[in-house]
């Protein structure tokens, strides 16, 4: 990048007041500044990385710690690429100080070391956001810029002073805001941050102990506080940095995550964990929905997941009667009561499928201290039970290795062990568990079990980790055995084996030579956790079963819960304080979001006695600006015209059809479930018979959510 030639502002015809010198010039030699200090730090950090990629890997921390820098040193510097002097987001003013104040998205420094931009999730930065005129937070104005295509298209000043009017522009107030709000959207979320109000910000700088709700109706910008709140806490709160378990973000469905895919990039951070619930179990996937309402109803209460357990206890009985356990040295008598030392040796929190192998070292322990030869080898006698078939038989029956679908298969299969692990069930609602496999081997899923299936899989562990295990300790001993070799020709050749050569037979030196990082092992699973915090959005689809797994994957329960009562498809007659503390959470707070910055007054007008009707008490925000659009009500006959005439009229944005499972989608002309619409939003938003969406709270929540989604224009055909 070169050092800023040609204005940044690009400023319309209508807006030339605002290109009057006296206001921007300023800001010009300000950015001028930012371009030349982006050049430098560009330059130094592509060094910086280029010599990091070529210094030697290491090996364990340092391998790891050299990985870190790199992913560190990337990001950053694909931030400063990605958005040049769109950087900055605008400055402040503090009354008590005429020098502006610069905020971005990153923290920059001169070569000088000048702070030229103030990081937006600093402290000293918070009043750019959260200033009001009711409390200025000791400013005397505020400028924020639109940013078009790396050029600024408008800017607007706020002064919270009297003296502050000088040099701004003739005050506006919130025009370019709500201009901003009605703008264009596409298949990506837009970029927000520079139009983070207040109510938003107190939520998203909200610190990250114990579990924070954020209710917030339609356009009240629920997401964009996830999302940035994300970021912030990374930023802010080292408790919760890469190293002691990072962010998890959870939204509703895979169009919600490609839709804000590229928000956290723009934020500086890359390393959040992005997923759906379905995506925590590998069987998610292709789960089915589960076709009896009922069925899903019993799967998905919390007690059924803790039934799991007593399912996996069932496999954890020792032996009752005793064997005499025939070595290569004697017989010898493991009595009911060694069996029991033996299972009781496992280590808390040990998984069932690992602890095995915890329970055959203390047999070893046992029937060596049995054993009257002093000189016997411990890894003699571990070869010689190893050929035991009876032994290891036997404690195969008594802890056998089990796969987590097995398990859940068998509670589905086997009335009497379902009956036995989750005794509070009726005989009724265990016939309607109740569901043999379609063939031999295949076993079909459900979203209902997914939980289930999670909660068995976090108990029992991996039934192939001690093989795994055993196979890395073998390929460790064949490159020290290895190692060795090369050590002795060394010596050999050392003519007066004098030499620092001869430091080679250390074997702590010998184990530096071997890596076992780049030999066999397993890498763990990205999204089995722990995770230092937990940010969920839309929370209130949630069922108690599918909040175990994410408290499963957060031991300090440090969560941003982010959802609507009102858009529960199935009911939410709790509070959130209740729902909760329910599922095992406490230390709740509950934040309110109640100004709706995305959708018209003409759409919620219609939209909000949709939900009233079946949640008089719904948390319906107020819309703060008005399209001049009134909701069109036409036949479905109409959509083709309707569509053709909106595209030649729009250049840019983006259109919807929801309820029309028919209707193809196009590049700018999504088709979508009122189910898969949430979370998302559109110029346009076409529904299809939306009386067809169904009865009761579920009907009326889709057509409130679909009707919702449009920040333009919303038209509603019916057949």
């Amino acid at each position: 990048m070169n050092p800023l030639t040609t204005s940044a502002f690009d400023l319309p015809d209508h807006l030339s007041p605002k290109a009057d010198p006296a206001l921007i010039a300023g800001d010009e030699r300000h950015f001028a500044a930012i371009a030349e200090s982006l050049e430098q730090a560009i330059a130094e950090l592509s060094d910086r990385l280029a010599a990091e990629r070529k210094a030697p890997g290491g090996k364990g921390r340092e391998a790891m710690d050299r990985d870190i820098e790199i992913h560190r040193l990337t990001g950053r510097l694909r931030a400063l690429r990605r958005f040049g002097l769109d950087l900055c987001l605008g400055h402040i003013v503090s009354a008590d100080d005429p020098e502006p104040v610069y905020v971005g998205r990153l923290g920059l420094t001169d070569s000088a070391g000048r702070r030229l931009l103030l990081d937006w999730r600093s402290p000293a930065a918070e009043p750019f956001f959260a200033a009001t005129h009711a409390n200025p937070m000791g400013l005397a104005s505020r400028r924020r810029y639109r940013w078009t295509r790396g050029r600024i298209g408008d800017y607007w000043d706020e002064v919270f002073t009297a003296d502050g009017l000088e040099g701004h522009a003739a005050l506006d107030d919130q025009s370019a805001f709500i201009a901003s709000l009605g703008g264009n959207r596409s298949s990506r979320m837009r970029d927000v941050l520079a139009t983070i109000q207040s109510d938003q910000d107190a939520v998203i700088r909200a610190g990250s102990r114990g579990a924070l709700v954020v209710d917030g109706g339609p356009g009240t910008g629920k997401t964009v506080v996830a999302l940035h709140r994300s970021a912030y806490l990374l930023y802010s709160d080292p408790r919760l940095g890469h190293r002691r378990g990072g962010v998890l973000f959870v939204g509703p469905h895979q169009p919600y995550l490609a839709y804000v895919a590229d928000v956290l990039p723009s934020l500086g951070e890359e390393g959040v964990q992005t997923c759906t619930v379905r995506d925590l179990v590998a069987e998610g996937a292709t789960a089915a929905i589960e076709s009896d309402p009922e069925v899903a109803r019993l799967k998905s209460c919390a007690d059924m997941v803790k039934a799991i357990e007593k399912a996996v206890r069932f496999y954890e009985e020792p032996p009752a009667e005793g064997m005499t356990v025939s070595t290569d040295w004697s017989d010898v008598w493991l009595s009911a009561e060694d069996w029991a030392e033996a299972f009781e040796a496992v280590e808390p929190g040990t998984a069932h499928n690992e602890a095995r192998e915890q329970i055959w070292e203390e047999l070893l322990t046992i029937l060596l201290d049995k054993h009257d030869d002093e000189d016997l080898e411990p890894e003699q006698l571990r070869r010689s039970l190893a050929q035991d078939e009876e032994l290891v038989t036997t404690l195969n029956r008594a802890w056998p290795l089990i796969e987590a679908a097995d398990l859940v298969g068998d509670l589905w299969e086997v009335p009497a062990y379902l009956r036995m692990c989750a005794p509070w069930l009726s005989a009724e609602e265990v016939r309607k568990l109740r569901r043999a496999r379609n063939s031999a081997d295949a076993q079909v899923w459900t979203v209902s079990d997914l939980p289930l299936l999670d909660a068995a899989r976090q108990r029992l562990g991996d039934p192939e980790a001690a093989r795994r295990k055993r196979r890395h300790h073998a390929a460790v001993a064949a490159e020290r055995e290895r190692m060795a070799d090369v050590i002795d020709h060394l010596l050999q050749a050392d003519d007066d084996g004098e030499g620092a050569v001869t430091m080679l037979r250390g074997r702590d030196l010998q184990d530096t030579l071997i890596d076992e990082t780049a030999l066999p092992g397993t890498d763990p699973e990205p999204l089995v956790g722990p995770f230092a915090h937990i940010v969920v959005d839309e929370a209130q689809e949630l069922t108690d079963a599918e909040w175990q797994m994410l408290l499963l994957r957060c031991p300090s329960r440090s969560f941003t819960i982010v959802g609507d009562r009102a858009q529960a498809r199935h009911g939410f007659t709790e509070s959130w304080q209740e729902r909760l503390e329910r599922i095992g959470l406490d230390r709740i707070n509950v934040a309110c979001l109640s100004v709706n910055y995305r959708t018209p007054e003409e759409v919620m007008a219609q939209a909000e006695p949709v939900i009233r009707a079946v949640l008089p008490d719904a948390n319906v925000p107020t819309s703060i600006r008005s399209s001049g659009i009134p909701v069109v009500h036409g036949s479905v006959a109409e959509l083709d015209s309707i569509l053709d005439s909106w595209l030649a009229a729009h250049s840019e944005g983006i259109a919807c059809v929801i309820g029309d499972p028919t209707f193809r989608a196009t590049s700018r002309v999504r088709s979508l479930t009122p189910e898969l619409s949430k979370g998302l939003e559109f110029d346009l938003v076409v529904l299809v018979d939306p009386e067809a969406f169904g009865e009761g709270v579920e009907g009326a929540v889709d057509r409130y959510v679909a009707m919702t989604r449009a920040t333009r224009q919303l038209v509603i055909l019916t057949s």
